[in-house]
């Protein structure tokens, strides 16, 4: 395949992944705003704790997209349209059955997130108005993730954008609409997402019978429900959940080491978070082509394919990351403003803007490597690295320099991000040394 070939295959799954990701960090950006301009901090703050307790809800279960997409791309490499059916039931059913968990359990579950989350009693309320209502989203989020998994291991990055952009513009026109017109205040926030979130579900039925009419394949309830193969899907996604765990307890621990230092300096750290997630999400492009790709490579016992999907994601990754340096640099502030009118939680959030300036190009290793483990099933060596990083790195870094007060936690949370990036680049080279990805 010539070079020029190589980039449009890579970007076919890659932008796509981009945009959607970024009109997903838009989202974000929208319901910070729309409660930034409330005569309040604390609904910035109850936001942003209510936040962080469905981060642990429903991001921990985001090995539902990631373990799918990596066992979908290799069977797809395989031409097993039998296995990528089955594959999608079965994902669906283990998220439908951990929605309906979370909603039987959704009271003592909110009550212990706000006990270990710090912050006044005030955003503690709106943090918990914020959680009674989202928590109803869960079994259309689960759905979601496992489609969206599915549709990137099928790769079908249009199809996934098609699905993401739908569900964010819903959002952000309710949010408009709940918080701007009804005054709904956090709660329209969390319903706009739900609604938002049950129109993809819809939409996802749609995009799965069209993908699925020219795959061929057939549904075989003995194969959705064999042990065996259930047994190999739940022991990848152990190890991911693991990973991600870990992953939402240092955001977790941030937020509410944060809090202690008062609503003003959660609200701005909540606001620089929402940099980071526009970052991360727009890097993930990368990492979910990556995955793809790898996947497949994997599948078809290509190694030539595995290093060139592995070049080119390094290349327009440290590109990304370049571009979103200057980017922060050049317009943290307006931004900044945008999102706020009140001019204390502006002024703070300025004096901890150049850890945002420094976190691309501290964030590019770890997210490219990411999507290379995701994509060959290695869930043991991404649970052992983010262990490694969260418990060894993160915490006891933060202890050590938290005289520095919110600077230590900016400076325990980059160092953390940097050695990710480390000890997964140590893996790669060890498995590279040995056996090989392929």
């Amino acid at each position: 395949m010539k070079k020029n070939n190589q980039h449009r295959a890579f970007w076919l799954l890659a932008g796509p992944m981009i945009i959607g990701n970024i009109s997903m960090a838009l989202l974000g950006l929208v319901d910070t705003a729309v409660i930034g301009h409330l005569e309040s901090a604390v609904y910035l703050g109850g936001v942003a704790v209510g936040s962080v307790i469905f981060d642990f809800l429903y991001w921990g279960m985001g090995f539902l997209r990631m373990g799918t997409t990596g066992i979908v791309a290799q069977a797809h490499g395989k031409n097993d349209a039998t296995e990528i059916r089955t594959l999608l039931i079965q994902s669906m059913l283990v998220g439908l059955a951990i929605a309906f968990v979370f909603i039987l359990l959704q009271k003592p579950i909110i009550n212990f997130g706000l006990t270990l989350l710090e912050g006044s009693d005030d955003v503690k309320y709106y943090a918990a108005e914020y959680c009674r209502w989202m928590i109803w989203g869960a079994p259309a989020l689960m759905i979601l993730f496992s489609v969206n998994g599915w549709l990137l291991g099928m790769q079908n990055a249009v199809a996934s954008l098609t699905l993401g952009i739908t569900v964010n513009v819903i959002n952000i026109v309710l949010d408009i609409v709940f918080v701007v017109y009804l005054d709904m205040d956090v709660r329209g926030v969390a319903l706009a997402t739900v609604i938002a979130q049950y129109c993809g579900v819809i939409l996802s039925f749609f995009i799965i019978r069209k993908q699925l009419a020219g795959e061929g394949g057939a549904w075989v309830l003995s194969e959705i429900v064999h042990f065996e193969k259930m047994k190999i899907f739940m022991r990848l996604n152990n190890n991911i959940f693991i990973r991600t765990i870990c992953l939402i307890l240092v955001f977790a621990f941030f937020t509410r080491e944060g809090a202690k230092y008062g609503d003003l300096t959660l609200a701005a750290n909540s606001i620089l978070m929402k940099f980071y997630l526009l970052m991360a999400l727009a890097l993930d492009g990368f990492n979910h082509a990556a995955e793809a790709l790898i996947g497949k490579a994997v599948g078809a016992k290509s190694k030539d394919i595995f290093h060139k999907s592995v070049a080119l994601a390094l290349k327009w990754s440290l590109a990304f990351g370049i571009a979103f340096t200057f980017f922060y640099w050049l317009a943290g502030e307006p931004l900044i403003n945008l999102l706020t009118d009140i001019e204390p939680v502006r002024e703070v959030a300025l004096v901890y803007l150049p850890w945002m300036i420094a976190l691309p190009l501290i964030s590019v290793w770890c997210f490219l490597l990411d999507g290379i483990f995701i994509g060959a099933t290695r869930g043991p060596e991404m649970r052992n690295a983010m262990l490694i990083c969260t418990f060894v790195f993160y915490l006891p870094i933060w202890y050590i320099f938290q005289f520095m007060g919110n600077h230590g936690l900016w400076l325990a949370f980059s160092l953390f991000i940097a050695m990710r990036g480390v000890v997964l680049g140590y893996f790669y080279f060890k498995i590279e040394r040995a056996e090989g990805f392929v």
